[in-house]
């Protein structure tokens, strides 16, 4: 059997979102009337407390439309160095927005020092670029960031006059993992944490499982911004209501079920726990880091040959990364399990 733990964007639309995506109303959304396209905008903004969303291909290129929105030539913007909008984004601001980044180290837990936000700040002085914005990213790294932190490190902006964005690829994993903690329902969680920004990007072909798409979600104003900027970006698309049909599914559809993900990568994390050279770290979301230490670093081409022999598909080499997704099952990881346990079986 083939187990693909690669990323949670390798998923296929289930059958009833083809259903949905085949019977969809369509018109053209650069003109701004279709239908699809429109109904899915208007039912992210209602749903995370804002007044517009733009529906747009990528999340690469929603959250390079809020940066640029956000931010003139000149300016620049607080974020992870681990942060997807800095690393993982082929650097979009700096190079098509003249926006700097200034990138902060991360804590443990992938927030961002308070004070290291605070000390980033440039004053008013010819000499720096000017500090307009704050992003971070929840989950990241497939941690939730604590509400609290959220809503601290977003006050802390604001009161210096920054905008805040968050790269909220995975923000529905964030909220069911947060609703849980709470005892709350994980579409209210996912309006809390959104709330704390003036943007948020939502991303739909990961653990929602539609095959195209995310949003940005903000102001009337800054979403027009966006407009003109993803026309510039080439992401105008005609007939989309499609894709936003499938979105739209998914929002309706594939939220709660997130906890299946997050429970299956607990499940994972327990399966590999207490195998010698191997340190797992224990999932908070849909996201399992394995770390290959000692004799099983040196073996790591080898582990890796094994796994794509038995069907098993991850990332990485000496830090493994595993994500469960609405196509694994517990069968599925239960033979990932089987097939890294007896690897070390044969090696000992």
């Amino acid at each position: 059997m083939t187990v693909d733990l690669r990323s949670d964007t390798v998923t296929q639309p289930t059958p009833a979102m083809r259903d949905a995506m085949f019977a969809a109303p369509l018109g053209d959304d650069v003109y701004g009337d279709d239908p699809s396209v429109n109904a899915l905008q208007d039912k992210l903004a209602a749903l995370l407390g804002f007044e517009a969303a733009l529906f747009m291909p990528t999340g690469t290129q929603s959250n390079l439309c809020a940066i640029l929105a956000h931010c003139q030539r000149g300016d620049e913007y607080i974020v992870g160095q681990m942060a997807h909008t800095y690393r993982w984004e082929g650097g979009g601001a700096a190079v098509l927005g003249s926006v700097q980044p200034q990138p902060l180290n991360h804590q443990p837990d992938g927030s961002l020092a308070l004070a290291d936000i605070e000390a980033a700040i440039k004053p008013d002085d010819a000499h720096f670029a000017r500090t307009r914005l704050l992003a971070l990213e929840n989950t990241w790294g497939g941690k939730l960031q604590p509400f609290s932190y959220v809503q601290a490190a977003t006050d802390l902006a604001r009161s210096k006059g920054l905008a805040r964005h968050l790269d909220g690829a995975r923000l529905f994993n964030a909220a069911v993992a947060q609703a849980a903690e709470r005892g709350t329902d994980a579409y209210a969680e996912a309006k809390a944490i959104a709330q704390c920004f003036d943007s948020v990007s939502v991303c739909f072909s990961k653990g929602l499982g539609a095959p195209v798409g995310s949003a940005l979600c903000g102001s009337k104003e800054l979403i027009a911004r966006a407009v003109r900027l993803r026309k510039m970006a080439g992401g105008g698309m005609r007939q989309a209501g499609f894709l936003a049909a499938a979105a739209s599914y998914a929002l309706d559809h594939h939220v709660r079920r997130l906890a299946d993900d997050h429970a299956l990568a607990r499940r994972l994390a327990d399966g590999l726990a207490g195998i010698d050279g191997l340190v797992v770290e224990a999932p908070q979301t849909n996201i399992v880091f394995v770390d290959l230490e000692g004799a099983a670093r040196a073996r790591a081409n080898d582990l890796l040959a094994h796994l794509a022999a038995h069907g098993v598909r991850g990332n990485g080499l000496y830090r493994l990364r595993f994500v469960t997704h609405l196509d694994v099952d517990a069968v599925g990881v239960d033979h990932a399990v089987a097939s890294i346990r007896q690897f070390f079986a044969n090696a000992a």
